[in-house]
């Protein structure tokens, strides 16, 4: 009569073990993260932004609250365009107690993978009510041509 040896079964395995390693994990980075310091003046305050392309240009604009002109840097470097700046904190935000507090205060930087060829010559940018417009017009091999044909 053979035996069923109930020892040799392999011991049961909790499969949410390893997302409560996880998760712990990740607490004590955020722990350490904030211990340091370092969430006063976090570099992470991307600012939101859409790309969209005309028939000579690219467009993007992007959402740039209480960011002054003089405190942005944008560059074109081959297909990669970079958008770095600094947001100021509010000067008159004594006694204030914020329920939600979004925009973030900081220095940011953005490199930006352009879809197409861009002319880096012909660029502009225009920073109103908020809101950074960048133009770079396509360049010529992309811009498009319109062929006429003939008939004999």
């Amino acid at each position: 009569m053979p035996y069923v040896h109930f020892i040799d079964r392999p011991t049961f395995r909790n499969p949410w073990a390893e997302f409560e390693r996880i998760r712990k994990g990740l607490d004590e980075l955020s722990r350490s993260y904030f211990e340091k310091g370092e969430g006063q003046s976090r570099a992470n305050v991307y600012p939101a932004l859409n790309i969209y392309e005309e028939a000579d240009r690219l467009v993007i604009t992007a959402e740039m609250p209480w960011v002054k002109a003089a405190d942005l840097d944008l560059s074109v470097e081959g297909d990669t365009l970079t958008i770095q700046g600094k947001r100021d904190q509010r000067q008159n935000e004594s006694g204030v107690s914020y329920h939600r507090r979004e925009i973030e205060s900081g220095s940011f930087s953005r490199a930006i993978a352009l879809p197409i060829k861009v002319d880096p010559e012909h660029v502009s940018a225009r920073l109103a009510n908020g809101i950074l417009t960048i133009t770079l017009m396509k360049a010529a091999a992309v811009a498009p041509r319109q062929i006429h044909v003939t008939t004999e």
